[in-house]
């Protein structure tokens, strides 16, 4: 990551609707999960254990995400969360919303003065 490029914090009510896509890919634990959203933002999201295990259990408390305690691949006990129906429906419509927000914000952001 380069001097101008640092980890941001993710724009408000977005972490819910990254932890839904993150498990649309593949069911995985907390860690992983942070782990993947790094890795996909190329570093600009790097998100702490203080919001992301809230996060989990607000999903899982709500119904959009289910979790089992299971081995992981270096033999420890971890949480995998998968994604219910509930939870894929809820990102099919919070993805709708997203993207015609930021439509919109890229249009605002893209005016020239003539267009105002």
């Amino acid at each position: 990551m380069s001097a101008e490029q640092k980890p941001s914090s993710l724009v408000q009510g977005t972490l819910h609707m990254l932890i839904l896509k993150t498990l649309a890919l593949e069911p995985m634990h907390g860690y992983g999960i942070g782990v993947r959203l790094e890795q996909i933002s190329k570093g600009v999201f790097q998100i702490n254990a203080g919001s992301l295990f809230p996060a989990l259990r607000r999903l899982e408390r709500d119904g959009l995400i289910g979790g089992a305690w299971r081995a992981t691949e270096n033999n420890r006990r971890a949480k995998y969360y998968t994604l219910t129906a509930q939870g894929r429906a809820t990102l099919k419509r919070e993805t709708r919303g997203w993207e015609q927000q930021s439509a919109a914000i890229a249009r605002i952001m893209s005016a020239s003065l003539g267009e105002l």
